[in-house]
């Protein structure tokens, strides 16, 4: 399915009838669910058009919130391991909704990134932490992440 992103060129494979996509970031074969196809896409878009090393992204990471495990989907962090930006990622089908900016919400609540990326990879929400009220606003496009 093509997304809302540049073209980008993935190793792809199939083991015993199940596709599968290299993750540069993981250094691996996975899955290759709508989810996932999103998350590479991302990948990529971080580290071809926004210049972001490799080193600075984490993938689906867990993370204790309130006695609950969870997993995001992508963090940036800087040179010094600080969080800069949460990817929140969902399969095409899914919307982009309420219920997904609430997900990204209990993430930050312990990530504490000052930008976010919400995306089905056809349609991409940015917010960007207002430090005067605390509140996360929307932005029309990424900054440059350093």
């Amino acid at each position: 399915m093509q997304l809302n992103f540049k073209v980008y060129k993935f190793n792809l494979k199939n083991q015993n009838g199940n596709a599968q996509i290299f993750d540069i970031i993981r250094k691996k074969y996975v899955a290759l669910t709508p989810e996932e196809w999103v998350r590479q896409h991302v990948i990529w878009y971080l580290k071809e058009e926004l210049n972001i090393s490799k080193g600075l992204i984490a993938v689906e990471k867990e993370l204790k919130y309130n006695n609950l495990t969870k997993r995001f989907d992508l963090v940036v962090m800087n040179p010094l391991a600080e969080p800069l930006l949460l990817v929140e990622c969902k399969a095409p089908s899914e919307a982009i909704n309420q219920s997904t900016v609430q997900q990204a919400g209990i993430y930050l609540k312990t990530i504490k990134a000052p930008y976010v990326m919400l995306t089905n990879g056809l349609t991409h929400i940015y917010l960007q932490l207002n430090t005067e009220n605390m509140q996360y606003e929307f932005i029309k496009d990424l900054p440059e992440l350093r």
